[in-house]
């Protein structure tokens, strides 16, 4: 079967995103939208950002869902996926993509309440919605996640991250222990690893001088699209990564090399 044929089979799957209002949720919101896969758009305050998500979506001929939820908390969690799947369908897809680092803080300032929001939001949301949709992937030997974790959960960020730093680095640990568990069941869970990509987590948190010195650092030279981590995403999604399992991919322009 070749990759084109792989990637139509996404046409009769349904794909939650969280996080899916703007930039790497959106993006592989749409690309999935694009390859066939009915699509729930989670948002949980920027809800403009998904209304245009979906539109997006629906202009390529696809078809999409808004669902709001707090994925910090697993009561809307489990509502939120239960309301998919009276809408469009059990969930295949599970893209743990909401996660931020709120603030940079630096050892002697981070407070427990900012560690404890920041590991909810990128770690253990991942987590929670993990479990809400494995039941029904299990049950049924069919079903993918994967979660977008970050070039500084392997390099440990820059000043001020080491919140962001563990989650994104306890998502690539949590990665391999959802797929040993889940993968006799048939179902795949792996990751993507995004370095610079041009978002508004870099507008929001990172200078003009410290993104040009890491634009020296990229053997690519550049940043990268939210598109091309969707790419990646997709792919993952799809039969053409059959017998992937447990990993994360780099998608950074080669900035880490592992």
């Amino acid at each position: 079967m070749s990759s084109l044929n792989l990637h139509r089979s996404l046409e009769t799957k349904v794909a939650l995103v969280t996080g899916a209002s703007s930039g790497i949720g959106r993006a592989a919101a749409v690309a999935l939208g694009a390859l066939g896969a009915v699509v729930a758009i989670n948002y949980c305050t920027n809800e403009s950002g998904a209304v245009e998500c979906r539109e997006e979506i629906l202009r390529s001929n696809g078809n999409a869902v808004i669902v709001k939820a707090d994925v910090r908390k697993g009561k809307e969690i489990t509502a939120m996926v239960e309301q998919v799947k009276e809408r469009v369908g059990p969930v295949d897809i599970l893209v743990n993509n909401a996660g931020s680092l709120v603030e940079r803080m630096r050892l002697l300032e981070l407070t427990e309440e900012r560690w404890n929001e920041v590991i909810d939001l990128n770690l253990k949301s991942a987590f929670l919605c993990s479990q809400a949709v494995a039941p029904s992937m299990m049950k049924r030997k069919t079903g993918v996640i994967i979660n977008v974790s970050s070039i500084a959960g392997r390099n440990g960020g820059g000043l001020g991250a080491m919140h962001y730093s563990a989650a994104k680095g306890g998502l690539i640990t949590l990665t391999k222990a959802l797929a040993k568990e889940l993968a006799p069941f048939g179902v795949l869970v792996n990751a993507v690893s995004p370095g610079v990509v041009d978002t508004a987590y870099h507008e929001k948190f990172s200078s003009s001088e410290s993104l040009g010195a890491l634009m020296g650092s990229i053997p690519l030279g550049r940043m990268g699209a939210p598109a091309e981590v969707a790419n990646v995403i997709t792919f993952l999604a799809s039969g053409a990564a059959s017998y992937l399992c447990g990993e994360t991919i780099e998608v950074d322009g080669g900035l880490l090399m592992l």
